[in-house]
């Protein structure tokens, strides 16, 4: 039997660990990736129920443990820095068993040292044709010779390059809000606490893994759809200072740092809905096929799901069909929870706020206040763990 050629478009986490279940099926693998190199840094991520066992299975979980960001408290700040509320990062982020929180390029490396030696890296480059058949997919590339595959996978993200070429332009469904992250010099010397701090429509955040570590800023803003390049980034930073200039707190001096960020991330809390995440032979994966916006802190678990499902079933009769019918119920779940959470993530006018703080306060004090977050968070862990593997 000839062995089965993959492309997957893609050097996340997704395509990786794509990868990784192919290769011990015996398929041969190629990732392209359009950055000159695996991206690093990045923002901390959650990987919940499903997504922790599909780490496991793949043989990866307990290197991901060792690496788990460790945050112990998230507090809450006033204009002046004084704390309105400190609670556990265990508690308020509602962990529970095997979850682990780590970075997003310390997970990505992880992935990526699991299947260098077997899987056909390409960095710098990214499809420019696709032209499907019965039997394969011929494709063109950017700088490569062109060649052809059994399957291509598009595991290229929100703006995925194989969803449009594939499947025409599709629209993200933008949820009111946008989010950047940036690192920035830790001078408040944060050491494994997450720092928040809120005015209307507009929410600070940043953390760091130690107090000799670089800070991780964020910073949301309710906003409509707004028009901007995402090859421009120059012009993005100077969105986010319109955006949070002279907010209060430590603002001013985060933003001052913005220009110096090499890692700078902007883009819409945005979902991507899609009736089917397969056309032929070209299949969708992650947030190319199902974006959850990063409100509802379950992308990447969703992305292992989807790969771990994928893996098992390229190839078969009717696989690629059973993978989408495997995932459907799985994502809806998770997408309404994304819708949820980011109408809850910006916060809304004064006394909004002002009744969030006041939670705060008195949650440490209340006898029961694990139930009273588990409550809360049920929506979380109901959609977290929404499917049988």
């Amino acid at each position: 039997m000839t062995t089965q050629r993959v492309l997957i478009s893609g050097a996340g986490v997704a395509g990786p660990a794509l990868a990784l279940g192919l290769r011990r099926r015996g398929f041969d693998v190629t990732i392209v990736e359009r950055a000159p190199s695996l991206r690093e840094g990045g923002y901390k991520v959650d990987i919940r129920g499903a997504g922790t066992e599909v780490l496991k299975r793949l043989g990866v979980y307990d290197t991901c443990r060792a690496l788990d960001c460790g945050m112990k408290q998230i507090t809450y700040v006033r204009p002046d820095g004084r704390p309105i509320a400190t609670l556990p990062a265990s508690l308020l982020m509602g962990r529970r068993g095997d979850d682990i929180e780590l970075m997003r390029g310390d997970i990505g490396q992880v992935m990526y040292d699991a299947t260098a030696a077997d899987v056909e890296y390409v960095f710098g480059d990214s499809i420019t044709g696709l032209r499907s058949d019965d039997e394969g997919v011929d494709v063109t590339f950017e700088r490569g010779a062109a060649r052809r595959f059994d399957y291509v996978i598009g595991a290229d993200g929100l703006h995925s390059n194989t969803r449009r070429l594939a499947f025409g332009e599709v629209e993200p469904v933008h949820l009111g809000a946008y989010i950047s992250i940036f690192t920035v010099p830790n001078h408040l010397g944060i050491d494994r606490d997450e720092l928040m701090f809120s005015r209307p429509g507009r929410l600070v955040f940043a953390y760091a893994m130690g107090s000799d570590q670089p800070a991780r800023v964020g910073m949301t803003f309710a906003s409509p759809p707004v028009g901007y390049d995402r090859r421009d980034v120059a012009s993005q930073k100077a969105q986010v200072k319109a955006a949070f200039q002279g907010l209060g707190w430590e603002t001013d001096r985060f933003l001052a740092s913005i220009d110096a960020a090499d890692d700078f991330y902007f883009d819409s809390m945005s979902q991507i809905e899609m009736p089917s995440w397969s056309a032929g032979r070209v299949v969708l994966l992650g947030d190319a096929a199902h974006c959850p916006s990063p409100a509802s802190g379950q992308g990447t678990s969703m992305a292992l799901v989807g790969a771990y499902l994928l893996a098992e079933r390229l190839g078969t009769p009717g696989g690629i069909e059973e993978y989408e019918r495997s995932m459907r119920p799985f994502v809806e779940k998770n997408m309404a929870f994304g819708r949820k959470m980011a109408k809850d993530m910006v916060p809304g006018g004064r006394f909004q706020i002002a009744f969030r703080n006041y939670g705060m306060r008195t949650l440490k004090y209340h006898p029961r206040k694990e139930q009273v977050i588990d409550k809360v968070l049920a929506p979380m862990h109901e959609a977290a763990n929404a499917i049988a593997l």
